[in-house]
């Protein structure tokens, strides 16, 4: 089987791909229909998809459907203590659905998303505090969201 660096998609893996984008519940026989191929085809191509890892078929949380009004950006400079461990401890609080080492004037970085504003004291000072390596935190709330795109693989 081909490596993701030596395949190169055709346009019949981008329609398919695009079909997923459009919906990710979509049948191989309806994408197979909508495209004039058969659904063993369909099926195939996907499974070569997805094991040459250049594809994957996922649900995409709507954070104001499940309630959540605040998104906030945290960056982190640790101290005493690798970065890496740090993250990883930060990683398994709920709130947090993103955690990047980062380089610059922060360790790391933080994406968190709350119910509200009276959620910030309660994770910071009983979640965030109770870790160990953490010199300062430097929070940003999101005032508003002008662009959210999961999807930022293109598909040459």
């Amino acid at each position: 089987m081909a490596s993701p660096a030596e395949y190169q998609l055709d346009d019949i893996d981008r329609r398919i791909i695009a079909a997923l984008k459009a919906d990710g519940r979509a049948t191989n026989q309806r994408i197979a229909r909508s495209l004039r191929i058969s659904p063993a085809t369909v099926g195939a191509r996907i499974r070569r998809l997805e094991n040459m890892e250049a594809m994957r078929v996922v649900a995409v949380t709507d954070f104001a459907a499940l309630g959540l009004r605040v998104l906030l950006a945290i960056g982190i400079e640790v101290q005493g203590r690798p970065s890496e461990e740090v993250a990883r401890e930060l990683a398994t609080l709920p709130e947090v659905f993103a955690v990047h080492l980062v380089t610059g004037a922060r360790d790391i970085e933080i994406l968190v998303a709350l119910r509200d504003l009276d959620q910030l004291e309660g994770f910071l000072l009983r979640d965030v505090a109770r870790i160990r390596g953490i010199r300062t935190l430097s929070a940003g709330v999101a005032a508003d969201v002008i662009k959210y795109d999961f999807d930022r693989a293109h598909i040459a």
